[in-house]
Order: C-alpha cells, then sequence, then structure tokens
C-alpha cells in the first residue's frame, strides 16, 4: 500500500497539474475575497448566491469567522477545480495507456486505487492549506478597502482556520471522490468535468427551483454547508453524515468498477 502511494504520489506530482490546481485555488481565493468587498461590503441588503458561490452577509463577514468567509462562500468554486483534477489525474491513466503498466506492476487493483486515493488526498490537504494561506492574506486587504469591521477577527483565530480548514478539506474531499468515479465510469476527463461542472451548474439549479423541499439537501448544497460548518437549513451534523456518505458510496462504485472492468481494450 504505501510503495502504491509513493508511486501515485510521484506520478501526480506533474507540473501541469501542480500549477494549475494550486493556481486555480489561489486565484479564486483573490476573486471571491475581492468580489465579497464590492457585493457585501457596498450594499446593506443580503446578497445574492449564484452557482458554486454563497456571499456571507455583512454581519457574518465581521464575526469573528468572518476571516475564512472567503474560503466557505467559494466552496463550490473549489469543489469544480477538485472534481476536475481527481478526474484528469484518474482519466489520465486510461488515455495514456499507462493503466496497463501499473496494473501489470500491481495486480492488486484495490490496493493500487486506494493508493491514487491516498495521493489526491494528500494533494488536497495541500490545496487546502494554499487556499487558508491566500485567504489569510488577502481578506484583510479586501475588508480594508471595503470599510469592514475586522476587530472580531482576533478573536480565537487558531479554532476558526482550524475549522475552516477541516471543513473546506471535508467538502474538497467528496468533490474529489466524486470525480474519481466519474472518470473511472467515463474513462474520460472531459466527460467527467462535464457532468461535475454541468451538475452544479445546471442540474442542481433546475431541480432546486421546481421542488423547493430539496433545496438543500442536493450534494452541491450539502457540501456547501459542509464547508460553512453547518446552516439554519443544513446542521454540521447531517453535512458531515451526508458528505461522508457521498464518499463511502463514491469509494464504493469505483472499486467495483476498477476492479471487475476490464482495462486492456
Amino acid at each position: 500500500m504505501i510503495n502504491a502511494l509513493r508511486s501515485e504520489l510521484l506520478r501526480t506530482r506533474r507540473k501541469g497539474v501542480v500549477i494549475g490546481w494550486f493556481g486555480l485555488t489561489v486565484l479564486f481565493t483573490v476573486m471571491i475575497n475581492t468580489v465579497m468587498a464590492q457585493v457585501v461590503g457596498s450594499s446593506s441588503a443580503p446578497p445574492q448566491s449564484g452557482p458554486g458561490v454563497s456571499f456571507p452577509t455583512l454581519a457574518q463577514w465581521q464575526s469573528p469567522e468572518g476571516i475564512t468567509a472567503g474560503l466557505s462562500s467559494a466552496a463550490g468554486m473549489y469543489g469544480v477545480v477538485a472534481l476536475s483534477f481527481w478526474a484528469i489525474v484518474t482519466a489520465g491513466d486510461y488515455s495514456s495507456g499507462l493503466i496497463r503498466l501499473t496494473a501489470s506492476a500491481q495486480p492488486d487493483r484495490a490496493r493500487l486505487l486506494l493508493g491514487k486515493v491516498g495521493a489526491l488526498t494528500l494533494w488536497t490537504a495541500a490545496v487546502t492549506t494554499a487556499a487558508l494561506v491566500t485567504d489569510l492574506l488577502v481578506a484583510p486587504v479586501a475588508a480594508r478597502q471595503a470599510g469592514i469591521d475586522m476587530s472580531a477577527w482576533r478573536d480565537d483565530v487558531v479554532p476558526h482556520l482550524a475549522g475552516a480548514w477541516l471543513n473546506l478539506f471535508c467538502a474538497l474531499l467528496v468533490w474529489g471522490t466524486i470525480g474519481l468515479v466519474l472518470a473511472l465510469l467515463t474513462r474520460s476527463a472531459a466527460l467527467a468535468i462535464s457532468v461535475g461542472v454541468g451538475y452544479v451548474l445546471v442540474v442542481e439549479t433546475v431541480l432546486t427551483a421546481a421542488v423547493d423541499a430539496l433545496a438543500h439537501w442536493m450534494p452541491g448544497a450539502t457540501l456547501s454547508a459542509l464547508a460553512h460548518g453547518g446552516t439554519s437549513a443544513v446542521p454540521y451534523g447531517s453535512a458531515l453524515f451526508l458528505g461522508t456518505l457521498y464518499t463511502l458510496l463514491s469509494l464504493g462504485v469505483a472499486l467495483v468498477v476498477f476492479e471487475r472492468r476490464d482495462i486492456t481494450d
């Protein structure tokens, strides 16, 4: 298992993957804080949310948790990026034919897949850390430009930062495993990403508009609530339970497909 993990860490340390994933994460962190300064700081009305984005209110941004409000607000955007890169790394083994070589070197396919999951989990933890560090650098600047009172941000800083990191990491881990299973099912990164992005931007939006009862319990809304540490509509415990359920279901399907599907064609 350790050898499989080390092998996957080495193979996933490709310049394009690392720069792309970390670069988009940093870009979205800067962008969401900048937009929050314009949308939240300049308006007394509750801000409107959009696909993949959920803006805090002015009171929430000025609360002790406000220092990491940008992370939870852009959780859906981070999630789509995580889904995409998990899918790219997974589907890339099929498009390059590398899957045949790795399966020959390691006949135990379950161990091979878990090694990939472990490596991508470590990369996801690193990306989450990059998002948190960037947020700590950008959020005070954006808040100062918007005239936001940041005095409460000094209260219980370490617990808030640790909680924000953990919640975002858990949400991204679920998004990533969904990207993994989509890539295994389709053997195409493009299809997997299209399905994931299409679901977040179109399908879930339409379903929640048609059936109001589903609005807070669909995967996108649930994972957004998880990144926020729970909401009034979806408590943290429920979001964490559903996130764990989505992860286990995705990994279960991935293991079954990976072990039983022919990889020689």
